[in-house]
């Protein structure tokens, strides 16, 4: 059986992550993670943007940083925002 070399569409794929409804569920994730960051106290922000591309979804560290732990808190609750994010 001779096997062909896969070749992504990437033009598809590319209309794909610009669809709205990719939009959403970026940003519905992008919150889950947020969310689940916050749950030690900290405050963190989202940013979801459209790009030339794709969907982009941020979640920006902790505004209440010297109160949570400073660096090592953010970083321990953006990490801990991550693996709670996934559970639904």
């Amino acid at each position: 059986m001779k096997f062909r070399r896969f070749k992504p569409n990437k033009a598809g794929i590319r209309s794909i992550m610009k669809l709205p409804t990719v939009g959403k569920e970026v940003g519905r994730i992008t919150n889950r993670v947020a969310g689940a960051a916050s749950a030690n106290g900290g405050d963190f922000r989202t940013d979801l943007e459209e790009g030339r591309t794709r969907w982009r979804g941020a979640v920006i560290g902790n505004y209440s940083f010297p109160t949570s732990g400073g660096r090592e808190g953010s970083r321990r609750d953006l990490l801990r925002g991550l693996d709670g994010a996934h559970g639904e």
